[in-house]
């Protein structure tokens, strides 16, 4: 059986992957202002993967596995979530509704692989989830049902791809991250070309400034390889009940870095909120360390 308790480096690399996940939406906004979602989204998998694609041999696992990551990541995830994002739903918003995938990947762990969620993880989702639910309950309205619904879609093909990385074991992530970008391209650069048009791509591409094509980058690297690596790299190594509710932490990341970068206020239900996913988040990862202790007591 895998253990429940993380190791602290590999803590610390799941804090860090969950802080580039939450400052990701101001860098997305920066984006979307010159850039069609569909193409953005494209132009991020095109950069994962080239040129790694040619030094990195590709990892021993299914064609089926790395095509089925590729769509579910890619196409399902960013390419839904940043069409929410022009214009559908705010990126404090989406920070948190996009955390449903937390919700979505224990459920289906449960009926899938069969993991067992125990007692405390349970008690910790649910702190988790009441901070979810203050955040939800304090919008400013700056969002659409059709927002709301491409988000929580892109949730789901998030936590489907947990799942699918999870059935890859322990490979080379980053080669993973890039042969899986190689399925997301085609069929994003479709998209874009069919429900964007040839018109908006020409003027994003040609419109585009350093600070967009810096995070066209920063999604590429930052984001994807190291990312979406790391995370599969955990994922394989521990239940997905233990590391999956890590990315609870994103909004909390989100919100302070609107608050820094685009000056959104913190007032005290925000704060409220971040205490309570930071405490369903302690319970989560400390409990274990708290009954190992008691075990070891003499």
């Amino acid at each position: 059986m895998k253990p429940t308790t993380l190791p602290l480096r590999h803590f610390l690399l799941a804090l860090a992957v969950v802080a580039i996940w939450g400052s990701n939406f101001v860098v997305i906004k920066v984006a979307l202002a010159q850039m069609p979602p569909l193409l953005f989204a494209a132009l991020r998998f095109s950069l994962a993967m080239l040129p790694a694609i040619f030094f990195l041999p590709r990892p021993a696992v299914p064609w089926r596995n790395l095509a089925a990551y590729g769509l579910l990541i890619g196409v399902g995830e960013f390419g839904l979530l940043y069409l929410a994002m022009r214009g559908h739903i705010s990126p404090g918003l989406a920070s948190l509704v996009i955390q449903t995938q937390v919700f979505f990947t224990l459920l289906l762990a449960m009926k899938l692989a069969r993991e067992k969620v125990q007692g405390y993880q349970w008690c910790g989702l649910l702190l988790a989830g009441l901070g979810v639910a203050v955040i939800a309950l304090h919008t400013d309205g700056s969002t659409t049902v059709l927002g709301l619904l491409m988000v929580l879609a892109a949730a789901f093909s998030w936590a489907c791809g947990n799942i699918v990385g999870k059935r890859a074991g322990r490979v080379n992530m980053l080669a993973y991250m890039v042969w899986t970008s190689l399925f997301a391209v085609p069929p994003l650069f479709a998209l874009s070309l069919l429900v964007e048009g040839p018109a908006a791509v020409w003027q994003g591409l040609s419109q585009a400034d350093a600070a967009t094509w810096g995070a066209v980058l920063w999604q590429a690297l930052g984001n994807t390889l190291f990312g979406y690596g790391v995370w599969g790299w955990l994922l394989a190594r521990h239940a997905a009940a233990t590391i999956v509710p890590m990315a609870l932490l994103v909004p909390v990341f989100g919100i302070s870095s609107a608050a820094l970068l685009l000056g959104e206020s913190l007032p005290a239900w925000k704060l409220g909120a971040a205490l309570l996913v930071m405490s369903g988040l302690a319970l989560n990862l400390l409990w274990p360390l708290v009954l190992t202790g008691r075990r070891r007591a003499p």
